[in-house]
């Protein structure tokens, strides 16, 4: 779900980049958003909300917002739509900061 070719734009290839999400193994690349990363392979909904079990994801896109919050590992909650992945990182729908490490 990534743009692979452009008429006016040259498409740079970027190194893979494996992360977690709900404890399953994403790849996104290099300079990925969590959230455009998700997107890109086709995971759309971030969390569900709390009163009505709703689903939501990316919002503003921009960081205004909170609806694309998640819990990233030994961090706490973070905007998926600004959060750079990094390899390695371990996002989560809901907040598990009972186990942080």
């Amino acid at each position: 779900m990534r743009i692979q070719k452009h008429p006016v734009m040259k498409i740079i290839e970027k190194e893979d980049v494996e992360f977690i999400f709900n404890d399953t193994k994403i790849i996104g690349k290099q300079g990925d958003s969590l959230a455009s990363a998700l997107w890109a392979n086709g995971m759309k909904t971030l969390r569900q909300t709390e009163k009505e079990n709703n689903s939501r994801g990316i919002y503003c896109g921009i960081g205004n917002c909170y609806d694309c919050r998640v819990y990233l590992q030994g961090s706490g909650m973070v905007r998926a739509c600004i959060t750079p992945i990094k390899s390695g990182m371990e996002f989560y729908s809901e907040d598990r900061g009972d186990m942080s490490s």
